[in-house]
């Protein structure tokens, strides 16, 4: 376990790119009209940058540190907890407090928008996280398997669903169900659920990808 957290402690300190650019993209972000996005939806920007340096550059630095793969990934998942948690808070601290300041605008954000806020701030809040932390896990998961033809058949396969499903109406409705359950859900239980339960399978699907990658 100390291996561990001094690997999340790297993999933190290392992702200050990451952290500078949604900084920057949150406190900058300007949109025109009167209904607008709230800046606090551009925290997520650092649930979708930080899986590209976790897997491009951290991976190849710890293998030469000498760490684990198991190590390694356990590190990278505890990180994502921790990131999803930092992330949902600051959000929902943003929605609750500064949003409603634009009085001469409609603040949308997207935890309205999937419905999570019904159920409560605290409750939108872990729903939230649970939804990022599973957008994390999934793009780990999805960039590790690059470098290899199963990683394109991947690509290939997730392409093929959105370019056939979304022109045919019964297929399209599946794909919208879908993401009615993993996002647009405002059963709470049932989508914390399925968020654990697909991170999960994901989570352990990428650590037989990792036994297979290689510098």
């Amino acid at each position: 376990m100390t291996a561990h957290f001094a690997i999340v402690k790297r993999l933190l300190a290392s992702n200050q790119i990451s952290f500078i650019i949604t900084v920057l993209v949150v406190l900058c972000a300007t949109s025109s009209g009167d209904v607008v996005l709230s800046n606090g939806n551009f925290t997520w920007l650092l649930a979708a940058l930080t899986p590209f340096f976790f897997v491009f550059y951290d991976f190849t630095k710890f293998m030469h540190l000498g760490a684990s793969k198991k190590d390694y990934y356990f590190g990278c998942l505890i990180s994502y907890g921790i990131l999803a948690f930092c992330i949902s808070l600051v959000n929902a601290v943003i929605h609750q407090w500064m949003d409603p300041a634009y009085s001469a605008q409609t603040v949308i954000n997207l935890m309205d928008v999937c419905q999570w806020t019904e159920n409560g701030m605290i409750v939108a809040g872990l729903q939230q996280m649970f939804f990022l932390l599973l957008g994390m896990v999934f793009l780990h998961v999805l960039l590790s398997m690059q470098t290899h033809w199963y990683g394109w058949l991947t690509d290939a396969v997730l392409v093929a669903i959105l370019c056939i499903f979304t022109p045919i109406a019964p297929l399209r409705a599946i794909l919208i169900g879908f993401f009615q359950i993993i996002m647009f859900n405002s059963n709470a239980v049932l989508h914390i659920l399925i968020c654990l339960l697909l991170s999960a399978a994901l989570s352990f699907g990428g650590l037989v990808v990792l036994k297979r990658k290689t510098l």
